[in-house]
Parts: structure tokens; C-alpha cells; sequence
């Protein structure tokens, strides 16, 4: 872990020094994890391609602000969250995407005086079912650590430090671990 971030801050001083290549590498590296950290908040496969590329590109054109105390990862992943939060709050109430099997989004946009409901409809539910169905059977399928690791994370909503206590096993592994687990499950979405 240690060796990846020094290797990371390596490439950070490259791309201060306009290496492109250098920054390549860190794309290369980081965007499937930014891509299923943003899929996980989005949901729209097409709006979080466009998310994972414009998160790539904040860090980019900001890059100078990096601070070299911490994990490129970790600053790199907060912009990812920011970005998709800004989407979320852009498009909340004003549209609904609706994924279909094909992977062609259809994209409904509704007025801004429409009237909202926080209650979800019939069908709405019906889908959110049938969405955790699928995500549990694709869980089902990853190894049981892996399995522990995301339900602890992402239907518990436990910090590293949570599950760490939990698992009785340090953050850095933690961390190490999710990552694994999320790429393991990312394939099995993509199948």
C-alpha cells in the first residue's frame, strides 16, 4: 500500500512537470475504481462513463492543489464523490433514466413545476426489488470476504475504521480488500 502511494506521488511530480504519460498511468490505474464509486451513486451506466472522464478531468486541470500528505487515491476519490454529487443535485427532480437491456438509456426529462412524490409507485418498487434480487445473486457469487466486505460497506454503511473492528483486520486491508471486491463484482455486472 505504502509503495503504491509512493509511486502514485511519483506521477503526481511528473504531471506537475507536464508529463502526460505520467498521468495516463494514473487513469489507467484508477478509473474502474472511479467508475463503480460513481456507478454506485448514479446508477446510469452512461451518465457515470461521462462522470469517471469528468472526474479525471477536475483532477487534471487541479492537480497543483494535490496535497502530497495524503494518498492521491483518497484525493482523487473525493472528487469522484463530489462530482457525483453535483450531478445528483444538478438533476434531482428535473429527470429519470430508465436503463434498459441493451444498454441504450432512455432519458425522460420532467418540468421543473412538476409535482414530486417521495413515495415510490408500484412499478418503481417492483424494479428496486427486482434490482436488490440481482445484486444479491451477484453477491452470492463473490467470494465470502469479498461478500462480507460490501455488505458491510454498502448495505451497512460501515466507515473503513467500522469494518475494520468488525473484521478485526487494519484499514489499509480494508481498503485493499473493497477494492478487490469491488472489481470482482464489477465483472460480474459486466457479464
Amino acid at each position: 500500500m505504502l509503495q503504491r502511494i509512493e509511486e502514485d506521488q511519483k506521477l503526481v511530480k511528473q504531471v506537475l512537470n507536464g508529463n502526460t504519460k505520467a498521468y495516463a498511468k494514473l487513469f489507467t490505474r484508477y478509473k474502474d475504481a472511479i467508475y463503480f464509486l460513481i456507478l454506485k451513486m448514479v446508477i446510469n451506466k452512461s451518465d457515470t462513463e461521462d462522470l469517471t472522464y469528468e472526474t479525471f478531468d477536475k483532477a487534471l486541470r487541479n492537480i497543483e492543489q494535490y496535497n502530497f500528505k495524503f494518498a492521491f487515491s483518497t484525493w482523487l476519490f473525493r472528487i469522484a464523490e463530489n462530482t457525483g454529487i453535483d450531478f445528483l443535485r444538478k438533476r434531482k427532480n428535473n429527470h429519470i433514466t430508465i436503463e434498459t437491456s441493451n444498454d441504450d438509456d432512455m432519458e425522460f426529462v420532467i418540468g421543473e413545476d412538476s409535482i414530486q412524490s417521495s413515495v415510490l409507485n408500484p412499478e418503481e418498487v417492483m424494479i428496486r426489488e427486482q434490482q436488490i434480487i440481482l445484486m444479491q445473486s451477484l453477491l452470492e457469487q463473490l467470494k465470502p470476504k469479498y461478500k462480507k466486505l460490501i455488505e458491510l460497506r454498502y448495505f451497512k454503511d460501515y466507515s473503513y475504521e467500522e469494518i475494520a473492528a468488525e473484521l478485526n483486520i487494519p484499514i489499509g486491508t480494508v481498503k485493499t480488500l473493497l477494492h478487490r471486491a469491488k472489481s470482482a463484482l464489477g465483472k460480474l455486472i459486466a457479464q
